[in-house]
C-alpha cells in the first residue's frame, strides 16, 4: 500500500491526524485520546498493521511524545504513530492487548519516563528496584551519586 492510500484511510478514521513524510516512514501525529480506537482499526482493518516493532518515548522538556512503529507482515508497509502528552501527568491507553509486544515496551516506558498506560494488565518496573525514585530517561532527572544531569 502506498503512503497516499494509508493517509486516506487514516483521515477517514481520524480526521484531525497530521502527517510528516520527511523520513523513511510515514509519520502520523494524533491526539492521545484517539489512540486506542485508531490502534484497533489499524491492526484489524485493510492496513493489517499486525506487528508493533518499536514503542518508545521522547522527552522534549516541554512535553513527552509517545512513538509507535507498526508494520504489516502481509503487505510490508510501515508507519509511525506519534502523540504528545503533558509531562506532569502523562497517560495513554495501553495497546498491549492489541499487540503483545507492547506489554514489555510499555512497562519500560512507564519505568523510565513515568508514562501511565491505562488498563495495562501488569504495569510494574522491569529493571530498576521498587524503591528507585524518579524517571532516569527524563531530561530533568538528576542522579546525585553518579552526577548525571541532562
Amino acid at each position: 500500500m502506498q503512503n497516499e492510500e494509508i493517509k486516506e484511510y487514516i483521515i477517514s478514521q481520524e480526521p484531525e491526524a497530521k502527517f510528516n513524510e520527511t523520513g523513511e516512514w510515514l509519520n502520523i501525529i494524533i491526539n492521545p485520546l484517539s489512540w486506542r480506537l485508531l490502534a484497533e482499526k489499524l491492526k484489524n482493518a485493510d492496513l493489517q498493521l499486525d506487528y508493533l516493532f518499536c514503542l518508545t518515548c521522547i522527552d522534549w522538556k516541554t512535553h513527552l511524545t509517545m512513538v509507535y512503529h507498526l508494520t504489516s507482515t502481509k503487505y510490508r508497509h510501515s508507519i509511525v504513530i506519534k502523540t504528545d502528552m503533558n509531562r506532569t501527568a502523562p497517560q495513554i491507553e495501553t495497546v498491549s492487548d492489541i499487540w503483545r509486544t507492547a506489554e514489555f515496551h510499555e512497562r519500560e516506558v512507564f519505568e523510565l519516563f513515568g508514562v501511565q498506560f491505562l488498563h495495562h494488565p501488569d504495569l510494574r518496573k522491569l529493571i530498576l528496584t521498587d524503591d528507585f525514585e524518579g524517571y532516569p530517561l527524563r531530561k530533568d532527572f538528576e542522579d546525585p551519586i553518579n552526577m548525571i544531569k541532562l
